[in-house]
């Protein structure tokens, strides 16, 4: 759909670009450009479009600007058209996320402490309990720096044009390094009239130094600090190096390290032993307790030294139990249980299915419901009512019929769209926006290094980078 109102290489490049039927980031719903984009869709309008994405494909591959999957590297797909965010939005946004990790973080300690929220009945015992991600072994554990001092929130905008969190991430959360290096091959190769003043990304990293030195275990002076990783069999391991490499740190393998007089050792190539107290842990492996019941490497490695305070875990263990899809349900009321608050910045409305009455309201609604895993990421195990087939969605209701706490149900969200580079063509993809909290209290801050997340497949609604999803420099402009 094309209008009058734009200029002829405009309409040549969007051809027939369509923003109706769902919010249109960068056009309004005549198809006019929002004004913060006029000038960087015009630019667009006089460049090879195929071109420019192939030269920032192959700036990014020559990079090494990778994501494994199955153990194999795939390129990290950057589109070329940046996502735009207004200032008066950021800030907003700013207010919002850091006030709901601030409960968050309120939340875990509470959780691994008196547990008042569910004495006062605001969270159900068994939301709790039944979290896979919940670790009965860091009870009472005094926790330097906070527990999640890193934390990333999947922002969605719906067809009111309101923003909201879909998703809380502290376990692992991944992406910084991915939007710095969209940033640096959209930067080098878009038109120079196209560029706007916005916030740098680099601080990022200052942000995440600041906060790794913060988890000391005696709370002061400066901590020998490594990243642990799995190596080139993780997913994120381009990220990986590049943090590790933009903070001055080694990355260590579990083979690297030993337990040694109650603390945690780096073997160094000389075969010597040297004590680390903060390790930023990005292994796959996150849990304290195996399917079984038992102690995982980590715990076995790692759990002593933590409990015994010689050690601290970037992320703490646990921190999951604040990520967990059912529990996503309460976030706002942690809000105001912890702070006394209204929440800023609303979740996408989530049920809990183990209430009866919930699940009744869910069961009715299926064809215009999302019922996911309350485990599991990358998209995995979700059936999106409205696009399921009648017997996918019967499989949903009998799943949730048996096993209801295995599963949570979200509203479904008509997922904004952006203009993306297709066949050397603008066509509307659909978006969403990780954004990361790194700090602890106070000194949270929220870094402008944010991930537009694009599902390149024509109407997918899937955007992880692990379901063939890429990504778009992020503007937050000044």
């Amino acid at each position: 759909m094309t209008t009058t109102a734009q200029s002829a290489p405009l309409a040549a490049a969007t051809g027939a670009y369509d923003p109706t039927g769902f919010h249109d980031e960068a056009h309004d719903a005549h198809g006019r450009p929002r004004p913060e984009y006029a000038r960087l869709l015009a630019e667009l309008a006089e460049v090879d479009l195929g071109s420019l994405a192939s030269r920032i494909a192959g700036q990014a591959a020559d990079r090494g600007v990778t994501f494994r999957l199955d153990g194999q590297p795939r390129r990290f797909q950057i589109d070329p058209v940046p996502r735009l965010v207004q200032a008066a939005e950021w800030a907003w946004l700013r207010s919002g996320l850091k006030q709901r990790k601030r409960a968050l973080d309120a939340f875990i300690a509470d959780v691994y402490g008196q547990q008042d929220i569910v004495r006062a009945g605001v969270v159900p015992a068994r939301a709790v309990d039944g979290a896979e991600h919940f670790e009965p072994w860091m009870t009472g554990v005094e926790v330097a720096g906070g527990h999640a001092p890193v934390a990333g929130f999947d922002v969605v905008r719906g067809a009111d044009g309101k923003l909201r969190v879909l998703e809380d991430n502290l376990r692992t959360p991944s992406g910084v390094a991915y939007a710095v290096a969209a940033r640096r091959v959209v930067d080098a190769h878009l038109p120079p009239g196209a560029q706007q003043p916005k916030l740098p990304l680099d601080p990022c990293f200052d942000a995440l130094a600041d906060a790794l030195r913060a988890a000391a275990p005696d709370g002061a002076g400066d901590p020998s600090v490594a990243l642990l990783s799995d190596g080139p069999s993780n997913g994120a391991w381009y990220e990986h190096q590049t943090v590790a490499r933009r903070l001055g740190i080694p990355i260590v393998r579990p083979s690297q390290l030993c337990q040694r007089s109650g603390g945690v050792h780096i073997t160094l190539p000389s075969g010597r032993l040297r004590e680390v107290q903060v390790l930023y842990r990005r292994t796959d492996e996150d849990r304290l307790r195996d399917e079984h019941g038992q102690p995982t490497w980590l715990s076995e490695l790692l759990l002593e030294p933590v409990r015994n305070g010689r050690l601290s875990v970037v992320n703490a263990f646990g921190t999951g139990v604040a990520d967990d899809k059912l529990l996503h349900a309460y976030v706002e009321d942690m809000v105001r249980f912890y702070l006394g608050e209204e929440p800023l910045v609303e979740s996408v409305r989530t049920y809990d299915l183990g209430e009866a009455h919930c699940r009744t309201r869910v069961l009715g609604r299926l064809g215009a419901m999302v019922v996911k895993p309350r485990a599991g990421y990358g998209g995995q195990g979700i059936v999106i009512g409205p696009h399921a087939s009648p017997q996918e969605r019967e499989l949903a209701a009998r799943q949730v019929r048996v096993e209801p706490d295995r599963f949570v149900a979200q509203e479904t969200v008509k997922l904004s769209r952006h203009p993306t580079v297709c066949e050397g063509r603008l066509e509307p993809r659909h978006v969403d926006l990780r954004v990361f909290a790194i700090g602890s209290g106070s000194g949270t801050a929220l870094s402008p290094a944010a991930l537009t997340r694009v599902a390149l497949d024509r109407g997918s609604l899937v955007v992880n980078t692990s379901a063939a999803g890429g990504g778009k420099d992020t503007w937050v402009l000044t």
